[in-house]
């Protein structure tokens, strides 16, 4: 499982395609438009807004970062952004280097190093994302279908992942990458403890792995296509993103195995007057093909990049072997001057065990309505406030930057 996103407020997002629109079609759909930008200088006018810097140069910012979800608790930190071209502008998408720390009151601590870099005319796209941190994770064990007792699971984690894309078609990319996945401490203040064992455990001695600490490192191979319009709030346009995982013991794993990783994402617009009404389809999942991986690198909920699989549930709240998500959304603008909007959603998601229970066997369902606040009209960029609600008593507040896929 993911660890990387948390659901905190920041200004970055990785992604592969340029998005760029003719100036007069972002003026027109902008128009009329108000943000939260907009409220700030209306209710402080005193406060010059600043020149346009020169698109050629480079940026550097520092932001603080709040955000909320069950399993993290508040979450408070800053983020340090800095920005360049390494080419033409108008063919050469924007260069992202990115520092990030963060605390929670639920125990969550995480240093994140990301670099996001496109070579001159787009040709090269290298990213990569390094975290160090500890946390806790409210356990209910493997599979779906049946409510099981909470046992938390706490550890430090050191993640390190790099990819590079290639260009080859319109739309189409192909990568490699490589992953450094280490867990610690795991469960090392339940030594001794009489009777307590968490599933990690359990887990990890069906399977051979050492219960204290693991690697789980291997080689990715990635395929790509992406017609969406914009990639933080996406008003029309298809996401396809296929991943093959090859966990090697020349690398460190513990043990080898392959996985079949599958997203797709569709966006089809309702409304030419209102764009921003939108139905919005999200598909997510990942398969074992072959071996075994640690406990902690199973799939399952809040496994996607930021964390938000499965509103309703905490992460990790179910997950597998194998393990399936989908969801729909209804998104619609609010006030006319499209500053808040509204959305509506229903999951499901599935996951396999090593025993009884097969993919597909059982569904567990989340469903909920949220907010939207416009933070900045050029970039789409929004912040989300949701109520999600699923089995077993399931229910809480999700706030994160852009929308959830």
């Amino acid at each position: 499982m993911s660890v990387a996103g948390t659901g905190q407020l920041r200004a970055q997002e990785i992604g592969l395609p340029k998005y760029k629109l003719p100036k007069d079609t972002v003026d027109h759909e902008i128009a009329g438009q108000v943000d939260v930008n907009d409220v700030y200088h209306a209710a402080f006018q005193k406060f010059k807004k600043k020149a346009p810097r020169n698109k050629k140069s480079g940026s550097l910012a520092l932001l603080p970062t709040i955000g909320y979800t069950p399993s993290t608790g508040f979450a408070f930190g800053a983020d340090v952004s800095g920005t360049r071209y390494l080419g033409d502008p108008e063919n050469t998408t924007l260069s992202v280097f990115d520092a990030f720390a963060t605390v929670s009151t639920n125990e969550l601590a995480l240093v994140q190093l990301t670099h996001n870099v496109y070579t001159k005319g787009n040709k090269w796209n290298i990213q990569g994302v390094y975290n160090l941190g500890k946390t806790i994770v409210l356990d209910h064990g493997l599979g779906t279908g049946k409510k099981t007792p909470e046992i938390p699971i706490r550890y430090k984690f050191m993640k390190l992942s790099e990819y590079v894309y290639r260009s080859l078609l319109p739309n189409f990319y192909a990568g490699a990458g490589i992953t450094f996945n280490y867990y610690g401490d795991i469960d090392e203040e339940l030594d001794g403890s009489d009777g307590i064992k968490t599933y990690n455990y359990h887990y990890s001695m069906k399977n051979s792995y050492p219960p204290h600490s693991y690697y789980a490192n291997g080689l990715l191979i990635n395929l790509q296509y992406n017609t969406r319009d914009q990639p933080y709030r996406p008003y029309k346009g298809l996401y396809v993103d296929l991943i093959l995982r090859a966990n090697q013991k020349w690398l460190g794993s513990e043990k080898g195995a392959v996985q079949l990783k599958t997203e797709l994402r569709k966006y089809w617009g309702l409304s030419r007057k209102n764009p921003e009404q939108v139905l919005a389809y999200w598909l997510w999942g990942s398969y074992l093909l072959n071996g075994s991986v640690p406990y902690l690198e199973l799939p399952g909920t809040g496994s996607d990049v930021n964390q938000r699989i499965g509103r309703a549930y905490t992460i990790s709240r179910f997950k597998g072997p194998s393990f399936f998500y989908n969801e729909m959304e209804y998104r619609f603008p609010i006030t006319r001057n499209k500053l808040l909007s509204g959305v509506a959603f229903f999951n499901m998601e599935t996951a396999s065990n090593q025993a009884d229970v097969k993919l597909f066997n059982y569904w567990e369902p989340g469903a909920g309505a949220g907010l939207r606040i416009l933070f900045d009209k050029h970039t789409r960029s929004n912040l989300c406030i949701d109520y999600g609600i699923g089995n077993y008593g399931a229910k809480g507040v999700f706030v994160g930057l852009n929308e959830v896929f």
